[in-house]
């Protein structure tokens, strides 16, 4: 066997690479939003089916189709909707087993002529299962065989034009879409979400308030103590957070005065003030956060607000505090 000849490198300055790299995308985006006009009611349709689906939405496609059906698997997966991958030549060789009755195939394909997946068409047409076909050609064998088409329509490929780039780009994109309109269909709730994905970064993003938030040596004081009393019978040996929670007569939330606040009175030369009603210097209203919230949701509070700390209620009542040093890094 000869080898393959040597290729030059083509001059290609950064300013050239930039440029065609922005093309691409630019490319890219255009087809994105020319087919998000596209769609019409076979979309709503393919959500209906995917919708009452009461087994799971197998995904197959082959080569590239199917690496990107592979993560349209795991979206539909992650969002409240069961689905499994099959490859399409596995399943004419035996594993078409895997799909039951109960079962919706997803089927990818941009030119909907792929001989693995022609060869597939009919085996699953005889069991019975609906067929939602994702593809570039409304008229085409695997449109011809499905239930339910979303055509993508002409894309044009980037580059040289040959290998798949839009057209996979578009299927991804129509893929999300159909997993989160039918997540949302079916009511799926960002709790339900956090209960699959219990690990790494986004996992402790998902924890509830309640299940980071500090309950040990929390600094509640009466609203009507001076700031002096206050500080001196709260005195701590062990890990404290920087700021009191101030309470009224009934044990409500009314107010917070954080050890920076303490701070500017001293370099305001307000001396006077620390043996006056805290309450007359405490921040009114601050914000405050449920321990059922997410975590996320407080994150973004504390991060939007420039907050230290975020009071935890409950009935209004304090609970718990979230402490900035805590949770520094999830925003």
């Amino acid at each position: 066997m000869s080898a393959l000849p040597q290729r030059e490198s083509v001059p290609f300055s950064q300013f050239e690479q930039l440029r065609e790299a922005r093309e691409i995308l630019r490319q890219e985006a255009d087809a994105l939003q020319a087919v998000s006009h596209r769609l019409d009611g076979a979309f709503c349709e393919a959500v209906e089916i995917l919708q009452q689906c009461r087994g799971c939405v197998i995904v197959t496609g082959m080569g590239k189709a199917g690496l990107i059906g592979q993560k349209i698997t795991a979206t539909l997966s992650s969002t409240g909707t069961r689905a499994h991958f099959l490859h399409p030549a596995d399943a004419v060789h035996g594993d078409l087993g895997a799909i039951h009755p109960d079962d919706v195939l997803l089927i990818l394909s941009n030119s909907g002529e792929t001989d693995e997946i022609c060869r597939l068409l009919p085996l699953v047409r005889r069991c019975g299962n609906p067929i939602i076909a994702l593809t570039g050609r409304e008229q085409s064998t695997l449109s011809q065989q499905a239930d339910v088409t979303i055509a993508l329509g002409r894309i044009r490929e980037v580059g040289f034009g040959l290998a798949p780039t839009t057209s996979t780009t578009v299927m991804l994109a129509v893929g999300d879409a159909l997993a989160m309109v039918t997540s949302r269909m079916k009511g799926f709730t960002p709790q339900q979400f956090a209960m699959f994905h219990p690990g790494g970064n986004l996992g402790q993003k998902l924890q509830s308030v309640r299940q980071v938030m500090r309950t040990d040596n929390l600094r509640i004081a009466s609203d009507t103590k001076t700031v002096r009393d206050v500080f001196s019978g709260l005195a701590k040996s062990s890990r404290r957070t920087g700021a009191v929670m101030l309470v009224d007569a009934e044990g409500c939330l009314s107010g917070l005065f954080t050890d920076s606040d303490l701070a500017k009175l001293l370099e305001n030369r307000r001396d006077g003030q620390i043996d006056r009603p805290i309450c007359e210097v405490m921040t009114r209203k601050p914000f405050t956060v449920g321990p059922e919230a997410m975590l996320m949701e407080a994150v973004d509070l504390m991060s939007a607000h420039h907050l230290s700390e975020l009071p935890v209620l409950e009935d209004e009542r304090p609970v718990g505090i979230l402490d900035i040093t805590d949770v520094i890094g999830l925003n």
